[in-house]
């Protein structure tokens, strides 16, 4: 009987193994042209004379509310220069984050064929790590200095748990999010449950697009912080349980596990060593239990609700 039940899962992992292969091939074949724009460097070569002639070329980027001489100061600003240096010392060229974005764009194209590929367009932004990657549905803005690498001077006090996905690893991780949330309704309520799910979502369409990436670097996580977050799994979800925060609304509970943060709040003495999100975590495993116990589609998928979710998904944390 053991003989046979090992043949069994063998037989399940080889095709589930062809399935994934055959998805993929046909990914492969999808056409995702787009066009990569370095405006980091066009800025970067500019002058005042030439100014007007990037102005009419990129007329997007120079918002009408500001005169010519805020982008002639800008031009000759020393920070805005010294980060145009390192800026072309990290990414002389964008040729392996390219076929990432190529990647992913064809694989989002495979899950929701009416996607537009979007233009990139690589930019500066004066570190500004909150908005990384912006996607308009037209472009996919990157601001290429917020991606130097966590121990680069530029960052020299922000918080360590910010700054270590600084990294060009990350461009296409954080493409896929900015994507995925296009495609996910927000949390239809306030509970616990709902905003999990809402990231859980996320977090699964990111599964979908970047299938050549980690866990953890699909979720911003160490391996250090995966594996602690795998190990605790079943401990993570009792105290979700235990404490009855499934359905609370109180909103300190998406600081506490969704948000940010240098650590998840148990308010234990386990905190230290937790990763920040772990809700997201949970609702990612939540969400991956309800598609694979669920024959639903993608979309079906997004569009319904936490609660119905949760009931069919049968999630059973690994101990």
């Amino acid at each position: 009987m053991l003989k046979k039940f090992w043949f069994l899962v063998l037989i399940i992992g080889l095709f589930s193994c062809d399935k994934k292969s055959e998805t993929e091939a046909k990914i492969e074949k999808i056409n995702a042209d787009f066009e990569v724009i370095r405006f980091d460097e066009k800025f970067a070569e500019a002058t005042k004379e030439s100014l007007p002639n990037l102005k009419k070329e990129y007329p997007f980027l120079f918002p009408e509310q500001y005169p010519d001489s805020v982008w002639v100061n800008k031009l000759n600003d020393s920070i805005q220069q010294e980060i145009e240096t390192e800026v072309a010392e990290s990414f002389p060229e964008f040729s392996k984050e390219t076929d990432e974005l190529h990647s992913l764009f064809q694989h989002v194209k495979y899950y929701f064929p009416q996607f537009n590929v979007p233009d990139v367009i690589t930019v500066t932004s004066e570190v500004d790590y909150k908005n990384k990657v912006i996607y308009t549905g037209d472009y996919l803005f990157v601001s290429l200095d917020t991606y130097l690498g966590k121990d680069h001077k530029f960052y020299i006090g922000i918080q360590e748990y910010l700054k270590k996905n600084f990294r060009k690893d990350q461009i296409v991780v954080d493409a896929a999010a900015e994507i995925a949330q296009k495609h996910v309704p927000k949390a239809e309520s306030r509970t616990f449950l709902s905003h999990m799910l809402y990231y859980g979502k996320i977090l699964y369409l990111k599964d979908l697009f970047i299938p050549f990436k980690s866990d953890a670097e699909k979720i911003g996580y160490t391996q250090e912080e995966i594996d602690w977050a795998e190990a605790n799994e079943d401990q993570i979800w009792r105290y979700f349980i235990e404490n009855e925060l499934i359905f609370d609304t109180d909103s300190q509970l998406y600081t506490r596990f969704l948000y940010p943060a240098p650590f998840s709040k148990f308010y234990l003495q386990l905190d230290a060593e937790s990763p920040a999100r772990l809700g997201q975590y949970i609702g990612r495993n939540i969400i991956r239990s309800y598609m694979s116990k669920n024959d639903v589609s993608i979309q079906k998928m997004l569009n319904t609700s936490a609660e119905e979710i949760f009931n069919k998904a049968n999630y059973k944390p690994k101990k």
